[in-house]
């Protein structure tokens, strides 16, 4: 660093003036912004408001005033930030939706649960201050705070508020730092002061026993709190977890009624999220969707079911784990304690933290008390030996240019006193109002005597909060409004358990283009299909199953049937819903149950028989299921129905033919397969020959093989001459019909 001589200039290296620059708006954001300080409760905007209300003299039992009025003199003398920011921190301290204990009363639209950015502008509302502000406000002008002065030292503004209670825990907050921030839950009165009660009792309490008054939070809605005992205990311990909350409801006839959601969940952003599902046909259990709420019933969402005979508990379940009909809620008691510093506080720290603030704010109000009654007995003194000697006061007065030193040397009394008889009318002297001060001069002593007793003596400091805690919470405190609940978190179903179960022949043209078309009496090969492209391979299943279909690489894919286009259209190409190898190309597909077997195989003469359920894969990448050798390609899919009656027929370019049982086929879940038929490795490679197709028939069933035009139709007993062993060349189909180009079974 150097400082140029003369210029008066400070010359910082720049990575130093910003790492300086970046600490000061940290520090800035920490204290005077984000955080709350334990004390209050309060982050500085919202202690700003409050106490601009106040000076503005908006009571509770007064009237109300434009809000834009107390937004004014907020920016104007305390916070001078934006309008409409102050507003909305004014906003949320008025909606009991929000704010546990809602600290103003609101005259207008401050908007609704189910918008909570709906409210008017400023300039249309009213506002005060609620009664339960004034825990906050009541003891301010009482010596129990520290004044700072404001922005540009005109006005001086507390650097807190003497709360009679923890709100911090009672109206909680959120906030987010500079590499901190804080998410208080709110809480219930009656509980935090019992627990407050419990620590001042006893110093040495543990968690434990304070968790044993204070239960878990107490949001401003009906909905149960079902985060489990330990984990809310927990959470008391660190200062940190999480709390989930679910929605209720209750059956009407066949009807499910919501009657309360979470916190700060919109009821119609609920409805759009299981509309959504409904829409994309995920939640057939579901017909229609209502929403009921009024003024009489602020959550009244009715969810009609497809018919009464389906499980209710299951259906919320699935709807609490896929909307927000269950939510969970971080909680971070990260908070400004007495020190000026931030930390995690743990349940009992934090109680004994506040405790201590409410002792010390107690004895700072006792201690201005005791200072106020001393200067009034000083004065009350002075006062009665005026009244006692008031012919000669009044003499002195009458006489004396300058009578209060006279005053002061004659009956020793200090200036203050002699100032105070100065200024007191004629018509105040008389005996009645020297009986009077009499009178107050003895209450006053009393309370003197009182109050140094309380400050002597610490366990009548602590019955002295006690019993205004006792008394706030009897008159602010009320039931709890978040029931706690031991239940299992949500579970959605099963899709293939929502989804309706209906007959579909899924359709794959030759460039991996796919539709599904309703029910199994569908000839697939009669539909249209895209200029170039035709019909390949179709499979038929159920609609509640997935697709599995096969790339040319032997990776195989899963796709949800139900999702796929109407046949009524050409479909779509699979490469869209999938991430295949590049320039894969897709080769058959297959559906059923997971125990239904498929001969998987390449045209190099290899296969083997996997049961479906081992194909399916949720990755859009696939899986490795079939080894395709170098040069070789990948086998329409085959079902095996029962490999000990199904019988396989495989054609090759070269004219052979080979048929067997299909159990001569081993069951593997991946791999290269065995040797389905010979094929000379020198023919194979010179491109010469090579598996043109396998088919599998029954005993009784005719082999239709096709020749350009013509056809030979192997009936029963032709076939036994092309029966032999898997792995064998098979036999030379007869002259003319060496080169197939297709089988088809009758």
């Amino acid at each position: 660093m150097t400082v140029q001589q003369g210029a008066n200039i400070e010359t910082l290296p720049m990575s130093m003036f910003t790492e300086r620059a970046y600490l000061h708006y940290s520090m800035y954001v920490i204290l005077d912004r984000a955080l709350p300080f334990i004390g209050d409760g309060l982050k500085p905007v919202q202690r700003r408001i409050v106490y601009a209300m106040s000076e503005l003299g908006l009571h509770a039992a007064e009237k109300y005033k434009k809000s834009a009025r107390t937004v004014g003199d907020v920016i104007g003398k305390f916070h001078p930030h934006g309008d409409s920011a102050c507003y909305e921190a004014m906003v949320l301290m008025a909606q009991d939706f929000t704010y546990r204990y809602p600290l103003i009363d609101g005259q207008g639209n401050w908007g609704s649960a189910d918008d909570p950015k709906s409210f008017a502008a400023m300039r249309y509302t009213e506002s005060k201050l609620t009664r339960y502000a004034q825990t906050l406000l009541a003891e301010v002008e009482q010596g129990t705070v520290n004044w700072l002065p404001n922005f540009d030292g005109s006005l001086n503004e507390p650097r807190s508020l003497p709360a009679r209670l923890p709100n911090v825990l009672l109206n909680g907050t959120s906030g987010i730092a500079v590499g901190m921030a804080t998410d208080i839950p709110p809480h219930n009165l009656r509980e935090v002061v019992s627990a407050a009660l419990c620590y001042l009792e006893s110093s040495r309490v543990d968690i434990k026993e304070l968790y044993q008054h204070v239960k878990g939070p107490d949001f401003p809605t009906e909905a149960e709190i079902i985060t489990p005992p330990e984990d809310l205990l927990q959470m008391y311990e660190t200062g940190s977890g999480s709390v989930r909350q679910r929605a209720v409801w209750i059956r009407e006839g066949a009807d499910i009624v919501v009657t309360a959601l979470p916190y700060q969940v919109s009821g119609s952003k609920v409805l759009e999220q299981i509309a959504s599902q409904m829409n994309a046909k995920k939640l057939p259990l579901v017909t229609d969707l209502r929403d009921e709420s009024d003024h009489e019933h602020p959550t009244r969402l009715i969810i009609e079911p497809r018919s009464n005979r389906i499980d209710y508990d299951s259906l919320m379940g699935h709807l609490s784990a896929t909307t927000d009909l269950e939510r969970s809620y971080r909680v971070n008691f990260n908070l400004i304690g007495l020190d000026g510093k931030p930390r995690v506080f743990n349940l009992r720290d934090l109680i004994k933290e506040w405790v201590g603030f409410r002792m010390d704010t107690v004895r700072r109000r006792l201690e201005w008390r005791l200072e106020r009654v001393d200067k009034r007995l000083h004065i009350l003194e002075g006062l009665l030996e005026a009244y006692l000697n008031i012919e000669e006061v009044i003499r002195i007065i009458r006489e004396e240019e300058e009578p209060r030193p006279v005053l002061m040397k004659r009956f020793k009394l200090s200036k203050e006193q002699s100032d105070y008889i100065l200024d007191t009318r004629l018509r105040q002297l008389s005996r009645l109002e020297q009986t009077k001060i009499k009178g107050e001069e003895r209450e006053l002593k009393r309370e003197k005597e009182q109050v140094e007793k309380i400050m002597d003596s610490k366990t009548r400091l602590k019955h002295l909060v006690r019993d205004e805690m006792l008394e706030d919470a009897g008159e602010f405190g009320d039931p709890r409004k978040s029931p706690i609940e031991e239940r299992e978190a949500a579970r959605p179903i099963e899709q293939t358990k929502l989804v309706s179960s209906d007959p579909v022949t899924v359709v794959l043209s030759k460039k991996g283009w796919v539709r599904a078309a309703k029910g199994h009496e569908l000839d697939p090969r009669e539909l249209s299909f895209k200029s170039g492209d035709a019909y390949l391979h179709a499979a038929r299943g159920r609609s509640n199953r997935p697709m599995v279909c096969i790339d040319s690489t032997g990776r195989t894919y899963s796709v949800p049937v139900h999702s796929l286009p109407s046949a009524r259209s050409q479909g779509e190409p699979l490469s869209s819903r999938l991430n295949p190898p590049a320039g894969a190309t897709f080769h058959g597909v297959m559906m059923g149950d997971d125990t239904d077997l498929y001969l998987l195989g390449s045209d190099a003469g290899y296969a083997f028989i996997a049961p479906l359920g081992e194909l399916h894969t949720k990755n859009k990448k696939g899986k490795a299921a079939l080894k395709v050798p170098g040069g070789a390609g990948v086998l329409t899919p085959q079902r095996i129905a029962d490999p000990e009656e199904d019988w396989l027929a495989i054609v090759t370019t070269g004219g052979y033919l080979l048929m067997y049982l299909a159990g001569g086929l081993p069951r593997m879940n991946k791999g290269k397969g065995v040797k389905m038929i010979n094929i000379p490795p020198k023919k194979f490679k010179a491109g010469e020959e090579k598996i043109l197709a396998v088919v599998t028939f029954q005993e009784g069933d005719k082999l239709v093989l096709h020749a350009g035009r013509r056809y030979l139709r192997l009936k029963p007993s032709d076939i036994d001459h092309y029966v032999g062993e898997r792995g064998l060349r098979g036999r030379k189909l007869p002259r003319g019909f060496q080169q197939v180009r297709g089988v088809e079974i009758e």
